[in-house]
């Protein structure tokens, strides 16, 4: 399987990285929904939640880590923010690397429909 988001890990697609370990790799989104939109993604290729096994358990605690310390780091932990993780196609997930949605810097609602 090959996505974009391997491509980013593989640095053969730019992207905007604000943290990066072993495991893990975030970068701003290019369609951000929020005045701070950051994609969590594992370097591991998972296609989706459904895919996820016992193994996987600690790569995906680390995403939610990465995730609370981005916040910290950008000054809106305590005020709060969004993670939010898609499934398949009408769970609106647009591609197939398992991935966390980080968004903070206003008022977050849910929306109608």
């Amino acid at each position: 399987m090959s996505t974009i988001f391997s491509r980013i890990i593989n640095r053969e697609i730019k992207a905007d990285i604000v943290y990066e370990d072993d495991d893990i790799l975030a970068f701003n989104d290019v369609n951000p929904q929020a005045p701070v939109h950051v994609l969590i993604i594992p370097k591991k290729e998972i296609a989706t939640l459904n895919d996820l096994t016992e193994v996987d358990a600690e790569v995906v605690g680390k995403l939610h880590l990465a995730a609370a310390k981005i916040a910290r780091d950008k000054g809106f932990a305590e005020e709060g923010y969004r993670v939010v993780m898609n499934c398949n196609e009408k769970g609106g997930q647009s591609v197939y690397h398992i991935h966390l949605h980080l968004m903070g810097g206003r008022q977050m609602s849910w929306p109608a429909g």
